[in-house]
């Protein structure tokens, strides 16, 4: 039997060497992590602006349409969990691809509301839906306990290149053939305009993904707490019925399953502590809302058309967190994940202090070395004065990164370090009921905030904007340093409990002996 090798060594060094002999499954993992994420990073950068210039919506029913696709796919999240826990990581992450696939390709080549909202856009939310928490589930059961704090890590700081890439390429893309440009196929009169062409080449994305799953995935592999692998195939009960009829009836089987998973987790106490502790995260992950949906249009009416800001956030973030995210990971090895998010919480709320900042009070330094280096050197911004908003947001970019990098990485290790075995997608995607309430209303306050403090045209007051999404992402780590005696949920392996299984495995544990 094949087992993983799990170096025993607690030296700095030793921490990071802990992957070495990982299944292949992990790798992949982490390899269709980079593309998807570029392929998402592309239309999420692009989605708000495709849908005012492409479809016609303005800032308030853009930022509406957008809060409806993110809390539907939140909501298919919370759905799916349970049915990728009955049908495995394979199948769950071939269908996935499959529908972004599709959905993508309508996106890059419609511009029809009446068609292109629900034949692209709705089920692109299903298919993302599928990808967080396949892959959450993927890394508890392909990786070892020893390995699982640096794997998350990892995760994470693979997620961050397929950002860099992403916003590497959303920059790339408008300056070449302008904000509002075309690119005309070869061999035809039709065009696609620049935002449909970033959208394209989120499709272009997706295929090795769906490739790199078909060939290099085994199915029912996973990782034991000894390190052996084992591989546990699933025998259709129906190989002796047509195609068509087994099919039916492994489908009926597996919502059975499905339902089964789902409403037993509402009889675990621990389940609903932990849902207090994501409510309150939610506030500070607006922050990252925000700067997918508000800073975008924020950026080209402050900054300019072809403004950099798939550098300034999409790209210095995401590098910052590759860097940073390994080496917060080998020093808070031991330390709980509660304790870990309320440090970088309030790292990353107080960063987005300094946009809210008068502009004047950076001027000296846009002035000075630091606003060269930033503005010339690095965007490549041809000017004789620099704005020194480029200065205010890099210093709140780098901020919120140091803060991202704790805080981050542990709300995707936390669900699966509770989580009952065989039950690490469900609780992942019900992670997601916060947020699915959230994004009612993350969508509607960016099109209102840009709209009163930094429209289109007419006077704009956008320090206030920022100041008011400072204030609410402070919510997080204030309440959960003042309820931690009530919501915190004990983690196995962390602050002295190694030997403590999970307060929900208890749960489950307890209720399967009382049946």
């Amino acid at each position: 039997m094949e087992k993983v090798q799990t170096p025993k060594g607690t030296s700095f060094l030793g921490r990071f060497m802990v992957l070495k002999g990982a299944l292949r499954e992990l790798w992949i993992i982490f390899g269709t992590k980079i593309l998807s994420i570029v392929a998402y990073g592309l239309v999420n950068s692009t989605l708000v602006l495709w849908l005012s210039k492409d479809l016609g919506y303005g800032d308030v029913s853009a930022g509406f349409m957008v809060a409806m696709w993110s809390a539907l796919l939140t909501l298919f999240t919370v759905m799916v969990g349970s049915l990728v826990d009955a049908i495995g990581i394979r199948l769950s992450l071939l269908i996935g691809f499959g529908i972004c696939l599709g959905a993508r390709l309508v996106m890059s080549f419609v511009t029809a509301p009446w068609l292109v909202i629900p034949a692209g856009l709705l089920p692109l939310a299903l298919g993302e839906a599928l990808m967080v928490p396949v892959m959450v589930a993927a890394i508890k059961k392909f990786a070892t306990t020893a390995q699982r704090s640096m794997a998350f890590s990892m995760f994470y700081a693979m997620m961050n290149v397929g950002f860099a890439i992403s916003g590497f390429i959303f920059d790339k893309v408008r300056t070449t053939l302008g904000e509002y440009g075309h690119l005309a196929l070869p061999g035809s009169d039709f065009s696609l305009t620049t935002y449909q062409t970033l959208i394209l080449l989120g499709f272009l994305f997706t295929v090795p993904n769906l490739i790199l799953v078909w060939v290099g995935i085994r199915d029912g592999i996973e990782v034991g707490e000894d390190g052996k692998v084992r591989i546990h195939k699933a025998e259709s009960k129906y190989a002796e019925q047509p195609v068509l009829t087994a099919a039916f009836k492994s489908g009926l089987d597996a919502l059975g399953e499905w339902k089964r998973i789902f409403t037993g987790l509402w009889h675990q106490p621990a389940f609903y502590r932990f849902l207090a502790f994501l409510t309150l995260v939610v506030f500070v992950r607006m922050i990252f809302y925000h700067f997918h949906y508000t800073f975008p249009k924020y950026g080209i009416r402050e900054l300019g058309e072809g403004a950099p800001i798939g550098q300034l956030f999409g790209v210095l973030n995401p590098v910052l967190i590759v860097l940073l995210v390994p080496l917060v990971g080998a020093l808070t090895q031991k330390i709980s994940a509660y304790r870990v998010v309320i440090f970088g919480s309030l790292i990353g709320a107080v960063s987005i202090f300094f946009m809210a900042m008068p502009p004047v009070w950076f001027q000296g330094l846009a002035d000075g070395f630091l606003g060269d280096l930033i503005a010339r050197r690095w965007l490549g911004v041809q000017t004789d004065v620099v704005n020194p908003l480029f200065v205010s947001i890099f210093f709140s970019v780098v901020m919120l990164s140091v803060g991202e990098a704790f805080f981050s990485p542990r709300l995707y290790e936390y669900p699966a370090a509770i989580a009952p075995k065989g039950q690490e997608a469900s609780y992942m995607s019900l992670s997601m009921l916060p947020y699915f309430v959230a994004k009612f209303f993350v969508g509607p306050l960016s099109g209102w905030l840009l709209v009163t403090y930094c429209p289109e045209t007419g006077p704009r007051h956008s320090e206030m904007m920022w100041l008011i999404i400072a204030l609410m992402a402070l919510v997080t780590p204030i309440g959960l340093f003042l309820l931690r005696p009530w919501i915190q949920v004990k983690e196995a392996g962390r602050d002295g409990h190694e030997e403590e299984a999970p307060v929900a495995e208890e749960a489950v544990r307890e209720e399967s002996e009382d049946q």
